[in-house]
């Protein structure tokens, strides 16, 4: 594992490191109580295109895998919320730690993109809202990230908790 910078990209003075070795030792117990067949690694993010991409990933690998990715990767998302609450960091820095599979995390990004442009192009047409199924935070706002250049829609998130979608509308 690389050595975790004192200070997030945001500012924080809230170490990351320390969570980081947190993270990593509850990871390690998880996999070897539980029998997977997975290893993973905890390294530095390459430059992100925005400033809100994360500074460090934790990337699975091994035959149990598949596992991590079943039911739109549930367990990856499940090993992502135990490690960064039980490690105890800042709600400023949970965005900064990405965990991925395979290159999942970018699979995904480039099909929510992809279903941003087709739903626009709907709402184009069409001229009525199109509302996309529910999603978890982060694709919502690749949802209106990928969108909130198109001069025609609009994007808005709606909805409570794991019923939480994004609506796109025409730009009025």
């Amino acid at each position: 594992m690389e050595s975790a910078s004192a200070t997030s990209r945001s500012g924080s003075s809230q170490p990351v490191d320390e969570g980081i070795r947190e993270m990593e030792a509850l990871l390690g117990q998880i996999i070897q109580r539980g029998r997977f067949a997975l290893t993973f690694e905890i390294r530095k993010a390459p430059p992100p295109e925005d400033a809100d991409g994360p500074e460090w990933v934790v990337d699975f690998s091994g035959p149990d895998s598949d596992l991590l990715l079943e039911a739109h990767a549930e367990l990856l998302e499940a090993l992502a919320h135990v490690s960064v609450k039980a490690a105890r960091l800042g709600e400023n820095l949970h965005g900064r730690i990405a965990f991925d599979c395979r290159d999942y995390r970018r699979m995904r990004a480039e099909e929510i993109k992809l279903t941003a442009q087709l739903a626009a192009e709907k709402v184009i047409e069409s001229g009525e809202p199109f509302a996309l199924n529910p999603m978890g935070a982060t694709d919502r706002r690749l949802v209106h990230l990928s969108l909130k250049n198109q001069p025609l829609v609009r994007t808005e998130s709606q909805g409570m908790g794991s019923g939480r979608r994004v609506m796109i509308l025409p730009k009025q």
